[in-house]
Order: C-alpha cells, then sequence, then structure tokens
C-alpha cells in the first residue's frame, strides 16, 4: 500500500467529461509518482478550493472520499455523479479551477497472496461503484501471466448504462432491460462462477448488490473482495464514523480498514455500507 506524506494536495482540474448519467473530474496531480501513486481501490477525500458550502454564513462541507476511477500521464480520474450539494459543486468545477485532495488514502484490492494470480479476475460493479475497477483493470492489464479479466458491470437505465465505457469489454445488465442482460448483475455473477469456479471476485457497488456477491461467493467457496463505502467526516480512522460489524465481534473502520475488505470478514454487507465509489 502507498504510504503518502499526510496533507492535503492542491491540484488542478484540466477536464469534466461527461458519461451519461455521471462525470469523469480529471486533475493534474504532479505529485502521482510515489509515494503519492494510488493503489486500485484507494480513495482521495476531495474539497473544492472555492465555494465549497452553502453560504458565507454556513459552515463548509466536508470533504467527499473518491476512489481513484484511473491514474494515468500525471492525471488522476475520479468518477462523480450529482446527489446532493457536494457532489454537484464538483460536477459544476470546470477546468483551471482547483480542489483540495488528501490521498491516496485505504486499503485497496489485494491481487497476490494465495493462488489469486492463478485464479481469473471477476471484476462485478454497479452504479457509480464501477469506478475503483476500471484502475484495477488497468493494473491487471499489466501483467501478462494473467488472464483477461473479466467484467460484469450493473446499471438501473440506459443513460448510467454509458458509465460502462469507463472499462473496457464489459458486459452489462440493466434493471429496465434497456442495455444488455434485463436483471441484475449478480445474475451475470452466478452464471461464470458455475461454469467456471476457479475465479476471484473483485466487486463494488451499492450494498444489496454487495450483499449478494458476499453470500453468492461464500456459498461456491470463491475469494472475493469488496470495496465498500460508508459516512466518512475525515477518512484516515479518527471519527469512527464509517465503521462496519466484523464477522465474530467487533468493527472495522472502512476508511482505514478498508474500503476494500475480504467478504470472509463479513457476517453480511449492511445497508449504509454499499460501494459507490464515487460519491463517497
Amino acid at each position: 500500500m502507498s504510504q503518502a506524506p499526510f496533507a492535503r494536495r492542491e491540484l488542478t482540474v484540466t477536464g469534466i467529461d461527461d458519461l451519461g448519467a455521471y462525470r469523469v473530474m480529471r486533475v493534474v496531480d504532479p505529485a502521482g509518482e510515489r509515494p503519492h501513486v494510488p493503489e486500485p481501490g484507494q480513495f482521495a477525500m476531495i474539497a473544492a478550493v472555492e465555494r465549497w458550502g452553502g453560504g458565507e454564513d454556513e459552515r463548509p462541507y466536508l470533504p467527499r472520499a473518491f476512489s481513484f476511477a484511473r491514474h494515468a500521464e500525471g492525471q488522476s480520474h475520479f468518477l462523480l455523479e450529482d446527489v446532493g450539494p457536494g457532489t454537484r459543486r464538483l460536477c459544476e468545477l470546470r477546468p483551471g479551477e482547483r480542489v483540495w485532495a488528501l490521498a491516496p488514502l485505504g486499503r485497496g484490492f489485494t491481487l497476490e497472496g494465495g493462488d489469486l494470480e492463478q485464479r481469473r479476475a471477476l471484476l462485478v460493479g454497479g452504479g457509480v461503484g464501477i469506478a475503483p475497477l476500471a484502475i484495477l483493470q488497468d493494473t491487471l492489464a499489466q501483467d501478462p501471466s494473467r488472464a483477461p479479466a473479466t467484467v460484469l458491470l450493473g446499471f438501473r437505465e440506459r443513460e448510467r448504462a454509458a458509465g460502462a465505457a469507463l472499462l473496457r469489454n464489459a458486459r452489462v445488465a440493466t434493471d429496465d432491460g434497456s442495455v444488455g442482460h434485463h436483471g441484475l448483475v449478480t445474475e451475470l455473477l452466478a452464471q461464470e462462477i458455475e461454469s467456471d469456479p476457479h475465479v476471484a471476485v473483485y466487486a463494488c457497488g451499492p450494498a444489496a448488490m454487495l450483499e449478494a456477491v458476499r453470500a453468492l461467493c461464500e456459498l461456491h467457496e470463491v475469494p472475493a473482495q469488496l470495496a465498500l463505502e460508508a459516512g466518512m467526516a475525515c477518512g484516515f480512522g479518527a471519527c469512527y464514523g464509517c465503521v462496519v460489524p466484523r464477522r465474530g465481534g467487533g468493527y472495522l473502520r472502512v476508511c482505514l480498514d478498508g474500503p476494500v475488505i475480504d467478504a470472509a470478514m463479513l457476517e453480511r454487507v449492511d445497508e449504509h455500507a454499499g460501494g459507490v465509489g464515487g460519491t463517497r
């Protein structure tokens, strides 16, 4: 895991690209060399430098946590969806404007150990939770000894399904059948596991999806890693606002023990712990 100096950095926006219902924010990250280079599954706490709050007489917003969607050519990419005042402000940013970023934070996906290198990778994402799977796909593709990862993505409808373009060669499921498989992405996952159980699953998405992934992988004894989300005020383990129950008792801090957590460490994925990847 990258160990970056613990300080936020001021980064400049180079572009906001439309991707259906989503936006991809690109920022120049001149410190994007070790120790700042993000690993798949890590995240950043982001705030706009200007107009980050309700007004002069109101408190500023807390920083928002976003998974790295990609890091390439000295730029970091983040997937945004307008779901509230903080994300709306970020979606409004234009090239030349600036953001504060505290990053990289958290524990990312584990790609080695046990027999993970010999298992075919299944990347399973839902909605804006597809974000960390893009940088994961990029990383896996750099290892010629690995079989190409299979990508399964689920969305509500066509506009959001346009987000699948963030990854390569994705199979898509939509709730309304407007694109790809008519049904849940976990139905595609079940088909893949039944045809070849020698796989490893890496998933991020809504809580209900992650719980279905966890239960399915437990049933078939398939290793799985889940990128979770919970309300974060700090991003580095100080506030204990993002805890989730641990199998056997106790709690895990999503920001410090995760956000990527081995599914075997969880009895269940609670409703508040879905990994949305880009609107933390």
